[in-house]
C-alpha cells in the first residue's frame, strides 16, 4: 500500500489532479474513491493497473502515474496500461528501456512485426532511441549479426565548414546522436571492439551506396533529410535477414534549396507494401520535459495558420 500511494501520498495528488471532481481517501488498506460514477471507473481500473505495474518491479511515481493514465485513455482492444509500460526491451547499466506511450509501444511491436519499419515524429518521441534498443536486443539474441547506423550528413540550419581531421572525425558531428545511445545501451568498452570487428558500423549514408546488407539490423535516422533518390538508394540495400527502421521528423527538413525530401514522399510510394510499415508518432509521445509536447504543438498550430 505505501508503495501504491507514494511519498506524502503523491498518487492520490496526482490522479486528483488528472481527473478533476474526484476526491481518493486511503484508510488503512482500503482506498475510496468519490465522484462521478464514470470517472470512478476510470480510477479504479487505473488504480489495477498501477498495482500490476509495482508487481512488475516498477517504482511507482508521478510521471508513471501520468502515463498510465494516458495510456488506459488512450488504449483500445484490451491493451493495458502495464502491459505497455512494463515491455522491458533492454536492460543495461543498472536501467531498464521499455516503451512509455502507447504510441512507442505500438512502434517496437511493428519492428518486432515487420521486415521494413518507418519511424515519423517530432523531437523527443523515442523514435532513434527505441530502435536501438531493438538493434542491440537482436543482436545479443543472435537474430542478426551486426547493426549498421546511418545517418544523411546534412548540417541543421548552419553550415559546418571544413572540418579538419581523419574520415571518422569529419564524420563524428553526424553521427554523434547514435553514439550516444550507444552508449547508453552497452558497456563503453565493448563499443571499440565492436566497431572494430564490423558487428557495429556507423557511416554516412553516402557509403551505404552498391553494398547488400544482410543479417543486419539497419537503422537510417534523420531520413527527413534524404531525397527520394537517396532513400531509394538505401531501401534497396537490404538483404536476406535483415531488418530495417527508417526514422525522421518531416516537419524538420534541411535539405538544401528546397529539395523534396524521400521521407516525404516514401509512404504515397510504398504505403500498399504488405511488410512495410509506418508508425506515427506524436507530441503525446514525447518523453522529454513536459514542455517540448507543449512545443511541438504550438508550432504545428503555428505551420497549420501559415498553410491555410
Amino acid at each position: 500500500m505505501l508503495a501504491l500511494l507514494g511519498a506524502h501520498d503523491s498518487t492520490i495528488r496526482t490522479i486528483e489532479r488528472l481527473y478533476p471532481g474526484i476526491e481518493v481517501f486511503s484508510r488503512g488498506h482500503e482506498i475510496e474513491i468519490r465522484g462521478a460514477e464514470p470517472a470512478v471507473e476510470e480510477v479504479v481500473a487505473l488504480i489495477g493497473e498501477l498495482r500490476r505495474l509495482l508487481d512488475e518491479g516498477l517504482t511507482l511515481g508521478p510521471e508513471t502515474v501520468e502515463r498510465a493514465a494516458a495510456v488506459q485513455a488512450q488504449a483500445a482492444g484490451g491493451t493495458r496500461a502495464s502491459d505497455v509500460l512494463s515491455a522491458n526491451i533492454l536492460s543495461s547499466r543498472g536501467k531498464s528501456i521499455r516503451p512509455k506511450t502507447l504510441g512507442q509501444h505500438e512502434y517496437v511491436r511493428a519492428i518486432d512485426r515487420h521486415t521494413i519499419t518507418f519511424g515519423i515524429g517530432p523531437a523527443g518521441t523515442g523514435k532513434t532511441y527505441l530502435a536501438m534498443a531493438k538493434a542491440v536486443q537482436a543482436l545479443q539474441r543472435r537474430e542478426v549479426t551486426r547493426i549498421i547506423l546511418t545517418r544523411p550528413a546534412v548540417e541543421a540550419g548552419e553550415r559546418l565548414g571544413f572540418l579538419p581531421g581523419t574520415l571518422n572525425e569529419k564524420i563524428d558531428p553526424y553521427v554523434r546522436p547514435l553514439y550516444d545511445a550507444l552508449h547508453d545501451m552497452l558497456d563503453p568498452d565493448t563499443i571499440p571492439r565492436l566497431m572494430e570487428a564490423g558487428t557495429i558500423e556507423v557511416a554516412p549514408l553516402a557509403y551505404m551506396r552498391g553494398r547488400t546488407l544482410n543479417d543486419a539490423f539497419i537503422i537510417l535516422d534523420e531520413a527527413q533529410n534524404t531525397t527520394p533518390e537517396q532513400m531509394k538508394m538505401f531501401l534497396t540495400r537490404l538483404g536476406f535477414g535483415s531488418t530495417m527502421v527508417i526514422t525522421g521528423d518531416t516537419t524538420q527538413v534541411d535539405l538544401p534549396g528546397g529539395a523534396a525530401s524521400g521521407l516525404r514522399v516514401v509512404q504515397d510510394i510504398l504505403g500498399g507494401l504488405d511488410d512495410v510499415h509506418f508508425a506515427q508518432l506524436g507530441s503525446r509521445d514525447v518523453v522529454r520535459h513536459k514542455l517540448v509536447s507543449q512545443i511541438v504543438d504550438a508550432y504545428g498550430q503555428w505551420s497549420e495558420g501559415l498553410s491555410r
